[in-house]
């Protein structure tokens, strides 16, 4: 069974269990392999959880780096990726983030690739906010907190402090905007609808 099959199967085994609930004799009956093979393409259970997220991810990474280098103005922008990064449909990949954060607190690999994975996000928005800004679509003062706050409106409460805690600096007085990303840019709400 190849790398790619494993990981495919992990990702169906955790959405429907959790991290936290997932073992890897489970992933390795699922798949019908031994654990032996699971270890062989994975040194730890915690480097195929990692792994496993980045492959549940790689399809809305693959979106959002078309995003980047499509035209558009960057309030189109800003629409699209919002609608990339929100939860939609069965929001399996969603859940998966969500888990996948909550489990990182007991997980060096896991809290690793959420940061990279999140780092990603928001460098996409950060570039859109600052292209909204260069080109006068958006206003706003200051483009790192805005983009910090857009964020943790999207992510929810309680992942500002998560921000933080894995060296992400929170804006001073920063606090999530309890009319949403729009008013952070200066924008009407029913343009990013």
């Amino acid at each position: 069974m190849r790398r790619e099959d494993l990981l495919k199967t992990a990702c169906e085994v955790i959405a429907a269990q959790g991290f936290g609930h997932t073992r890897t004799l489970d992933i390795a009956r699922a798949a019908g392999v031994s654990q032996a093979l699971l270890f062989y393409h994975f040194e730890t259970k915690d480097q195929l959880f990692a792994q496993a997220l980045v492959y549940a991810a790689r399809r809305d990474l693959d979106s959002l780096a078309k995003l980047d280098r499509a035209g558009g103005t960057p309030v189109e922008r800003l629409r699209h990726l919002l609608r990339l990064y929100s939860p939609t449909g069965s929001a399996r990949t969603w859940r998966m983030w969500i888990d996948a954060w909550a489990e990182s607190m007991r997980s060096a690999d896991l809290e690793e690739t959420s940061r990279r994975l999140d780092l990603r996000w928001k460098e996409s928005l950060r570039a859109i906010v600052d292209e909204g800004v260069a080109s006068g679509a958006f206003a706003c003062a200051d483009p790192d907190a805005a983009t910090w706050r857009i964020l943790s409106l999207v992510d929810g409460p309680g992942r500002p402090g998560e921000r933080a805690s894995q060296g992400a600096v929170a804006p001073q007085g920063g606090r999530a905007h309890p009319d949403g990303d729009g008013r952070e840019l200066g924008i009407r709400e029913e343009d990013l609808s």
